[in-house]
């Protein structure tokens, strides 16, 4: 999901920068002063952070399938899908060294993995953190959209999971308890979200900035209000009610909450970038954002694809490791007797 979610990403930068032919981000512009692109610009921080997260994940990813690779490769009886597995399970015997190895490697991956998933959001968060447009020059935005990522990374996965798992009939691999630990999980990083925007009222009439004071209140009671409520209804609310454990367990209600979870960070984003750019220090420039039949077709085009590739591996490859749900089944276990 990562991976695909990263490709998505990926869209919008290109289709706003323009002439994507032009490895535009490290080269000089083409022009005859031959100007550098700005490397102090966290735009630029950006490129590399998402680019090294995409790189890690996916040799992360590929190198969990190896032993996948190389099991399929034993029991297909297909010769051209033998001959693809062989290739990419890397000639893997399941013999003990190759474990050895393979384990090491998956740790070190692991271990690269998690402090890229906080540097990639908090340069992200460094986007709007260092411009001085107020709503946006904050300190406490890197730790909240850490907070926000993995809260709405849980709510999107867990939505995947109740899927899989009913049409493909995985009930008794993902088991309702996995679902119920990533829904304790969306209680914390939900909380946390909702720390954070408190905070940032508190912050606003604390610093006694005028501009920052005004932004914070338009957000809650402007032309935008209907989109901020929706926003903390949805991130804030919805996911408390998890703390009852009936609710938690029930397919049908972490499911909605899930969604409501994934609507509210989308509107998350949208009331951090369109309430802050629409009444900015200028009221000359003040405007009101409808979004064109463009943007909304950029945006739908993002969903197929996402949704598109996850199919598509579902179809293609194993869902759930077998490697390791070898070593946790029961039954799968060799008998000591």
């Amino acid at each position: 999901m990562t991976i695909f979610a990263v490709m998505c990403a990926g869209i919008f930068p290109l289709m706003h920068t323009g002439r994507q032919w032009l490895p535009m981000y490290l080269t000089p512009y083409p022009n005859q002063h031959g100007l550098w692109v700005n490397f102090t610009s966290p735009l630029v921080w950006d490129v590399f952070a998402v680019s090294t997260y995409f790189t890690v994940s996916l040799v992360f990813w590929y190198v969990g399938l190896i032993p996948d690779f190389a099991t399929l490769r034993d029991r297909t009886a297909n010769k051209i899908k033998k001959t693809i597995y062989s290739i990419f399970s890397l000639g893997w015997r399941h013999s003990n060294r190759h474990w050895q190895h393979y384990e090491r490697a998956y740790l070190i991956l692991a271990g690269f993995a998690t402090p890229l998933v906080l540097s990639v959001h908090t340069i992200v968060s460094f986007d709007f953190a260092v411009s001085i447009i107020p709503g946006w020059h904050t300190t406490i935005f890197p730790p909240y959209f850490v907070a926000g990522a993995v809260f709405s990374g849980f709510a999107m996965v867990q939505n995947v999971l109740v899927f899989v798992r009913q049409a493909f009939n995985l009930k008794h691999i993902i088991t309702v308890d996995h679902l119920e630990k990533m829904n304790k999980i969306m209680i914390v990083t939900g909380s946390m979200v909702g720390y954070a925007y408190a905070m940032e009222f508190f912050i606003a009439w604390y610093s006694g900035n005028q501009f920052e004071s005004f932004v914070f209140l338009n957000r809650a009671l402007g032309p935008y209000a209907w989109a901020y409520w929706t926003m903390v209804s949805c991130n804030v609310i919805f996911p408390q009610l998890f703390w009852f454990k009936k609710i938690r367990r029930s397919i049908p209600m972490m499911f909605f909450i899930g969604i409501f979870v994934n609507i509210g960070m989308w509107f998350e984003r949208f009331v951090i970038v369109v309430t802050s750019l629409s009444r900015d220090f200028l009221p000359s420039s003040w405007g009101h954002y409808t979004p064109t039949l463009y943007d909304i077709g950029i945006l739908l085009g993002s969903f197929g694809l996402f949704f598109t590739l996850i199919l598509l591996f579902v179809r293609v490859l194993p869902v759930v490791s077998i490697s390791e749900v070898k070593a946790v089944v029961e039954g799968a276990q060799p008998s000591h007797h």
